[in-house]
């Protein structure tokens, strides 16, 4: 038998004594009247004195983080949602029966819910010296050694419950995830849009360039793919005259893993009726300044040994002259295919047969600028190869009016004045058609309903996604995509089926 094994015996047998004993290892009906962080703002400061002469008892419940016997007393640290507060059980004041208990049953691990009044101990740390107290869940299994700041980052996010446990700071990564998302969604209902919900699964995989996950609907015998993007159902809700729509949605891309990348994402998609992609950027410095203003109190925090700095204006480049300024290319081997695909394959890439210079100029700098780009920066004018869904310029031939912002050497945000001509946006669907016949899976496939919903009229518009888990982990520092999701998907463990 395992060590792992010997001690989770052990502890089972404490459950069968519990029940022997009528009582229950796993009841309800445990009422709290404050949590540890209530306390420790509300008495933390009281004076040892007044806090000795207070009658005033509090309910609390919290898992054993902590336990230190001393014979006829023992110390405990309680952790809940809100921190940890010290609690002091001592046989005298709790009785012989109910102390027995305590010492033979109650393991680091378990929650247990105490009540009595408060003190502060000779080091001053406050604490609650317990006159009652109950099992409410008896932890069978232990946690792993030195659980206190657990660091083996496999085993965090397969059991992110126990990277809670061990690691509040973790915690608070989570609830600045759940303010971001708030905030946000006061930004746009402020701003009159209309926060809508839209299919999950699609019949035709639509709205961006990735391959789909397929499933099969067995009462309609139809296959249909979980969406990589809302946007082609968002802009038939322009058509049908909503002019104001978001939606903070799930998208899912069946693509690889990496720091960057997780299958299943977080997005916000926002669209207008009337508006452009310049106002758009304007909007989205609005957007993400309130948001740093409300959660940091700053334009300006660090983020992986750099310091950013979101002071508004931010920089604008187009995709040509990031190229030139940040990549060290000269205009005119840019202008020339022959020399951009030489330039490509000086760069280390593959697979460029059949490939136009427009995606080329996008490949070369996502190859060679994008993880550059450290500060606050919108690349525009992307080719138009590459935005089949975006409006072509007016001014600039071979390029739509779209934008990125990249942030910390990734992009975070994705945006451009929509196409709203069905002609137009047939011949664009007809040449990603193309290429899935030719295998490329990342493709997107042609979209008549959608092209019938445009030939209804689309009022002129601007539409943008921001990427929620980017986002987060720029505001808590953290380098991976999976230290912002608290479920990320995992390959599977050696010999797991």
């Amino acid at each position: 038998m395992s060590v792992e094994d010997s001690l989770r015996s052990v502890r089972e047998e404490k459950v069968r004594q519990m029940v022997q004993e009528g009582v229950l290892p796993y009841p309800s009906g445990f009422r709290r009247d404050r949590s540890t962080g209530e306390l420790s703002a509300s008495f933390g400061q009281i004076a040892t004195e007044d806090l000795e002469k207070s009658t005033e008892r509090f309910s609390l419940a919290g898992r054993v983080v902590s336990l230190r016997d001393f014979g006829k007393s023992c110390f405990a640290h309680l952790q809940d949602e809100a921190g940890r507060l010290q609690i002091y059980l001592q046989k005298n004041s709790l009785g012989e029966a109910d102390y027995r208990r305590f010492k033979a049953w109650v393991d680091i691990g378990d929650i247990v819910g105490v009540t009595g009044g408060l003190f502060r101990t000779r080091t001053g740390e406050l604490t609650l010296r317990v006159d009652t107290w109950r099992m409410l869940s008896k932890a069978v299994r232990t946690l792993p050694e030195k659980f206190h700041g657990l660091k083996d980052v496999e085993l965090r996010y397969r059991k992110r419950y126990l990277d809670l446990i061990a690691n509040p700071s973790v915690q608070e990564v989570f609830r600045t995830r759940a303010r971001t998302l708030g905030f946000i969604r006061r930004f746009f209902d402020d701003r009159g849009f209309l926060e809508v919900e839209t299919p999950m699964m699609h019949p035709i995989p639509g709205g961006a360039s990735a391959r789909p996950f397929t499933t099969h609907h067995h009462a309609l015998d139809q296959t249909l793919y979980l969406r990589i993007a809302p946007e082609l159902y968002l802009k038939r809700l322009l058509v049908g005259g909503l002019g104001k729509v978001y939606e903070l949605n799930k998208n899912f891309r069946n693509e690889g893993l990496s720091t960057r990348h997780n299958p299943e994402f977080t997005m916000i998609e926002f669209y207008e009726a009337h508006a452009d992609y310049e106002r758009f950027m304007s909007l989205t410095e609005s957007l993400v300044c309130g948001l740093l203003l409300e959660l940091r109190g700053t334009w300006v925090l660090p983020y992986q040994g750099v310091e950013l700095d979101f002071t508004p204006p931010w920089k604008r480049l187009s995709v040509l002259r990031s190229l030139q300024e940040v990549g060290g290319f000269a205009a005119a081997d840019l202008g020339e295919e022959s020399r951009l695909r030489t330039l490509c394959r000086d760069a280390g890439m593959q697979n460029l047969d059949g490939k136009s210079g427009g995606e080329l100029l996008a490949e070369l700098f996502e190859e060679t600028v994008e993880a550059h780009l450290k500060q606050p920066t919108f690349i525009t004018h992307y080719p138009v190869e590459v935005s089949p869904l975006a409006r072509a310029s007016d001014t600039c031939k071979g390029v739509v009016d779209r934008f990125e912002l990249f942030v910390g050497g990734r992009e975070v945000a994705n945006g451009f004045s929509e196409l709203n001509d069905p002609a137009e946006q047939r011949r664009r669907f007809q040449k990603q058609a193309e290429k899935v016949r030719q295998g490329d899976e990342t493709a997107q496939r042609m979209d008549e309903d959608f092209l019938e919903a445009l030939e209804f009229g689309m009022p002129p518009a601007a539409g943008e996604g921001i990427g929620i888990d980017r986002l987060v982990m720029i505001l808590t520092d953290c380098p991976s995509i999976r230290d912002v999701i608290l479920f990320p998907q995992m390959r599977p463990e050696t010999g797991s089926t």
